[in-house]
This record gives structure tokens, C-alpha cells and sequence, in this order.
């Protein structure tokens, strides 16, 4: 009778562990019962569909055409605070997209730095944006440009690294600098971050599980500047904001979290100069404020890389985007130089 019972209790723990730790399927757009597909997306070549939207102007018509990466929990229809006036000055055609797995874009289980790199070239060649174009990566969304300064350098015109990730267990950082990310998060977010790099296999559960709060968005993970930004932003109800995982926080939210922390096949000190010669420029943009990825990491990085023209903005933390005033600037940075 023993033995039924302990036999019993075996086979109902490696059950719920198995069910705890295995992500369900994704609800792929388009599919039976998966959701509508209501933007314009591209078909890559391994099959799988990219959705984007377009701002600024045609692309026939610009002078400069830029390709926006969204960052973590984002999606294509994020809204930058500029102008369509600005848009048309600066002869600007602007594309954002959706990531792998994210908003109506097809999910990549074999998601990587690279792969979103050159998910960005086939976006742009089927687009047919021309040979070189701009990228502007957002926090989480800076790795794929990461990836584009490393796979893809030729076909930049420049890049724009906006309050970019800064993965704590780089091996460029000195120890003390890998100390100062993790510190300056609030506990729930440091331990998914954490997860996320040492034991990836464990986020699903990790974020899943209802007995230790696992990942927050709370005020009390902004900086002040940023809290009064959030507080301030205004406008209708953006539609978009609601499918963000709507295919699985799986393969949007948690892969992003894997890929961001786990472990590169490069990190930034490996990438050589893109442009030698100067024919293009990467710029990083960094809030003095931020509580996510703290001034002192991407400071470290862009002082032993030269030919990254930063900016450290004072009165700025993590959402240094969202203030028209930055926003302009990072633009006009971008396309002047």
C-alpha cells in the first residue's frame, strides 16, 4: 500500500513539474483559433511573417529610411512622441515592426541575436528599402541591433542604441560594474533577470508561478523622471498594446528575457568599427536616471568603443524616448551625421 501511495506521489510531482515547466503552444495569427491577422506583414524565406507600420514618408519619396525596434513588452504601434511635420523636415520614412513572436509576428523558437539581426535585413530587402538604411533599437530591442553592428554592417547608413540592454554577466564588465545592474533593480526583477540567464528552462514556470512575485512594472522600477512620464502620457487606448502576447507570453515575452541575459556568441567590445571610414555612425543614448541599465554599464562600453558617439542625458532615466525633446534629438542625430 506504501509503495502504491509513494509511487503515486512520484508520478504526480514529475507530472506537475512537467506541465509547470513546459510552455504551451503559441496561438500562431492566422491559424485555426489563433488571431486575426489585420496588419501588413512580409513572408520571410524560412516561412515564417513579419508585421509592420509605416510612418513619415513614402519610402519612394524619403531621403533617409529607418527601421525602429520595439523594446521589451512593446510592440510595432508604440508611440514616439514626433510629428508628422518633423517626419516630413528630416525626409523621413519610418518602419516599426513587430518582433519574432510578438504582436502578429510569427514566433522563432531558435530566436538569437543573430536571428533577429537578419530578420531586420530580410524586413528591409522586402520592403525594398535599398541597399543601407537606419536602425534605432529600444532597451531590450538594442540587441538586434547589437546583432546588426555585428552580421550586418554593411548595410547600415547608422544605428541608434536607445537606453540600450546591458547584459549583467557580460564578461567585458568588471566585477564591480556586473554589481551595480542587479542592485539598482527591485527584487522580483533582479531574480527573473537572473533565471533568465542562469536557468532559461525555469522561466516559463518562474513567471508563471503565483507563490513569489517574478516580474514587474511597478512605479517602484522607474526613476522618478520616468514615473512622471508615465504618468503624463495621454491619448486614446493603443490597440496594439492588447495583442502584444497575444500568440504566448512564451514566445514573446519570456524568449526576449532568454536572448536578452543568456549567453551571446559575442558581446559589444568584439564588434569592430562598422564605419571605418566614417561613412555612418552609431550613436548610444543613455539617461543618467535609469534604474534598468545604469548609466555606469553603457558608459563603460561606449568609452573603450570610440566610434560610438554617446549622449548622457541628465534629467532622463529608462523612457528618455517618450519626451518629444530627446525624441527629436535622437532623430536629428541619426540623419545629420
Amino acid at each position: 500500500m506504501l509503495g502504491r501511495i509513494a509511487l503515486g506521489l512520484v508520478v504526480g510531482i514529475v507530472g506537475y513539474t512537467y506541465v509547470a515547466l513546459r510552455p504551451p503552444s503559441p496561438k500562431i495569427c492566422g491559424s485555426p483559433g489563433g488571431p486575426p491577422v489585420t496588419s501588413p506583414r512580409v513572408r520571410l524565406g524560412d516561412g515564417r511573417h513579419l508585421a509592420y507600420k509605416e510612418r513619415g514618408l513614402p519610402k519612394e519619396q524619403a531621403k533617409h529610411r529607418i527601421i525602429v525596434v520595439h523594446a521589451f513588452g512593446d510592440s510595432k504601434g508604440f508611440k514616439l512622441p514626433i510629428s508628422e511635420e518633423l517626419l516630413k523636415e528630416l525626409q523621413i520614412y519610418l518602419v516599426a515592426f513587430d518582433r519574432a513572436g510578438y504582436g502578429e509576428s510569427d514566433p522563432n523558437p531558435r530566436r538569437s541575436v543573430k536571428s533577429d539581426a537578419f530578420d531586420i535585413q530580410e524586413l528591409a530587402d522586402k520592403l525594398q528599402l535599398g541597399p543601407k538604411f537606419f536602425v534605432i533599437g529600444i532597451s531590450l530591442g538594442a540587441y538586434p541591433v547589437y546583432g546588426c553592428l555585428k552580421y550586418i554592417p554593411h548595410r547600415l547608413s547608422g544605428a541608434a542604441l536607445v537606453v540600450p540592454l546591458a547584459n549583467y554577466w557580460w564578461r567585458c564588465f568588471p566585477a564591480n560594474l556586473s554589481k551595480i545592474g542587479p542592485s539598482r533593480l527591485i527584487p522580483q526583477n533582479r531574480w527573473a533577470f537572473t533565471v533568465a540567464h542562469y536557468a532559461p528552462w525555469l522561466l516559463h514556470w518562474w513567471l508563471t508561478q503565483k507563490w513569489i512575485p517574478s516580474l514587474s512594472n511597478s512605479e517602484d522600477a522607474f526613476s522618478p523622471s520616468d514615473v512622471e512620464i508615465l504618468r503624463h502620457l495621454d491619448g486614446p487606448p493603443n490597440e496594439e498594446q492588447a495583442k502584444v502576447d497575444q500568440q504566448g507570453a512564451h514566445e514573446s515575452l519570456h524568449r526576449d528575457l532568454m536572448v536578452s541575459f543568456g549567453k551571446w556568441e559575442f558581446e559589444p567590445m568584439d564588434i569592430s568599427n562598422p564605419f571605418p571610414n566614417n561613412e555612418g555612425f552609431v550613436h548610444m543614448w543613455q539617461g543618467y536616471e535609469d534604474k534598468i541599465f545604469p548609466f555606469e554599464l553603457n558608459r563603460y562600453i561606449a568609452e573603450r568603443l570610440p566610434w560610438i558617439r554617446y549622449h548622457e542625458v541628465a534629467d532622463a532615466g529608462h523612457l528618455l524616448i517618450y519626451k518629444a525633446a530627446h525624441c527629436e534629438a535622437i532623430l536629428r542625430a541619426l540623419v545629420s551625421s
